[in-house]
């Protein structure tokens, strides 16, 4: 193909490990993507945020930026400004401990409408500004330009819109999240989204749009992969990896098949991360509750309203109850804070998978709590890096400090003699082997192979200003359980600095990769190839393609 394809294409495969598509690819179980190999450019190393999960991840690739900017900070995080957790779905337990109706709504609404910086765009935006016609199935960022209301069209998506999503979303020109909302009518159910069904809903709704000609980019999100990972493990991942290519081709096949489709389509395919095995779990929130940790107080409104209507206690409307449920979970909310054995909440613990946050309640303690959460971290087993930021006495960040319990301390802020595999230079100060690092040549090339772009992310995730007062990113084959006491042991999981769990595969077909395609890529990077496609420039700022080809 010669000339660029005026359209442009998306995919993201969550979790989909390099080495696994390459498997897929090679047995013959994912043709799809074994053609766009043979056809388009590879970068098998691309880099994930820290934490490496997927909301994080997610906010990454749409805008283009890290944490310190899009300030998603993590699964799970301590809001500063309402004082309360925030839950985006560790696992079902956990959605119960807060209360499914408030994760539904920080996943649904907040993430996108509060959480997300208002000032960075996202390619939504980007491209609706520039009059660039916008899709995108179910997935976690969607912020855009165009007003979506909730369905109505079907008894369960009634039942939605009376109760939990009862208000209308920003997105892109066309929208279709699970059930909730769908920019027209398609023929295609997601039931509310399970696992399992999720990829089916994308490839339904993508091959009806890519018949009707209905866009200029998609993004088409396929998740199940994720899912299928952390219950059987990465190495379980040649099942789900087809799965996704069959969509791949259903979307395809809606063009005319695979040339057709690629006369009309550039395709970026990606992964937002990877998995790594987990045979052991961490309780943080038990290993520092003597701290007081601060606990979850939530209401399981599904669980209430199923109850009433099992009942029949009350002939009330599902909107009353709902609205009774709302109200008993404010008062909940403003009751005094509950903490294991009465003690006073001090810290909030926050568990993103194989990374974790903890956050001081009260400022005018922070460094003396701090000091108390590093000391006992550093002994918990399973805990491979503590990291936190020191800050000047203007309180400025002065430079990232990460231990570990072996290896020593490093410290490290921008600027200075070193340089990384991305063209940042950095000033570095302890003991490079605290992350597996390296200095070669005169020019003082810095590798961290164990801990890929690390000093980037963890400035980016210290720097947050929503993030934790300390970071944890746990050893391999560890994870930390959720506040549902939930992990992932037999299966897989993700969200640490570690190799294992931080690279994503990048597969480029029709789409002109800006520098050395084997330089160190990161998955922040994908949001301006996305616009440059389209003749926008990198509107965000930032650093993306910083370094020298």
């Amino acid at each position: 193909m010669s000339a660029r394809p005026p359209k442009l294409v998306l995919c993201v495969i969550d979790a989909m490990a390099p080495e696994m598509l390459l498997r897929a690819a090679e047995s013959g179980a994912a043709p799809v993507l074994a053609t766009l190999i043979a056809r388009g450019v590879r970068i098998p190393d691309c880099v994930a945020a820290f934490p490496s999960v997927t909301p994080v991840c997610a906010a990454s690739i749409v805008t283009g930026t890290a944490q310190d900017e899009h300030r998603i900070p993590g699964m799970n995080w301590y809001s500063r400004a309402e004082s309360r957790y925030v839950e985006y779905g560790s696992s079902l337990r956990a959605a119960q401990r807060f209360g499914i109706a408030r994760q539904l709504t920080d996943t649904v609404y907040n993430m996108n409408r509060a959480h997300l910086s208002p000032r960075t765009l996202t390619v939504f935006e980007s491209l609706d500004d520039a009059e660039v016609r916008t899709a995108g199935t179910t997935y976690l960022m969607y912020r855009g330009r165009h007003r979506h209301e909730p369905q109505r069209d079907t008894t369960l998506a009634r039942f939605l819109s009376s109760t939990l999503a009862r208000h209308a979303v920003m997105g892109p020109r066309e929208l279709f999240y699970a059930d909730i909302f769908a920019s027209r009518r398609t023929g295609c159910r997601s039931t509310l989204g399970m696992p399992g069904v999720r990829d089916r809903h994308s490839g339904c709704v993508s091959a009806y749009m890519v018949e009707h000609d209905l866009f200029d980019f998609l993004l088409l999100s396929l998740p199940d992969n994720d899912w299928h990972s952390h219950k059987r493990g990465p190495d379980s991942q040649l099942t789900s990896i087809a799965a996704a290519d069959l969509q791949l081709a259903r979307v395809m096949e809606a063009a005319g098949g695979v040339d057709s489709f690629l006369e009309e389509h550039a395709l970026i395919v990606m992964a937002d991360h990877s998995q790594a095995p987990v045979t052991a779990t961490i309780d943080l929130q038990g290993e520092l509750a003597e701290l007081g940790v601060l606990q979850p107080a939530g209401a399981d409104l599904l669980g209430a309203l199923a109850g009433a209507a099992a009942r029949g206690a009350r002939s009330v409307s599902r909107r009353e109850e709902t609205e009774k449920q709302e109200e008993h979970q404010q008062e909940q909310a403003a009751r005094p804070p509950r903490v294991r054995g009465g003690l006073e909440p001090r810290i909030a613990v926050c568990p993103s998978q194989r990374a974790a946050m903890v956050y001081a309640l009260h400022p005018e303690e922070r460094d003396a709590m701090r000091a108390s959460v590093v000391d006992r971290t550093l002994a918990i087993e399973g805990v491979d890096l503590v990291c936190w930021l020191a800050r000047d006495a203007h309180d400025r960040p002065l430079e990232a400090v990460v231990v570990s319990p072996d290896r020593g301390e490093l410290r490290f802020a921008p600027g200075g003699d070193l340089r990384d595999a991305r063209g940042e230079r950095w000033h570095l100060d302890g003991e490079l082997s605290v992350l597996d690092a390296a200095v070669h040549g005169a020019e003082g090339a810095l590798a961290t192979p164990s801990y890929p772009d690390a000093l980037a992310r963890l400035w980016s995730a210290l720097t947050c200003p929503t993030s934790g007062e300390v970071l944890l990113s746990a050893a391999p084959g560890c994870e930390f359980l959720d506040w549902g006491g939930a992990a992932h042991v037999g299966g897989g999981s993700h969200g640490s600095l570690h190799v294992s769990d931080s690279l994503a595969p990048l597969l480029l077909c029709g789409v002109d990769p800006p520098r050395d395609p084997s330089g160190q890529w990161a998955i922040r990077d994908v949001a301006a190839l996305v616009r440059g496609h389209f003749g926008l420039d990198d509107a965000r700022g930032g650093d993306a393609f910083s370094g020298d080809p």
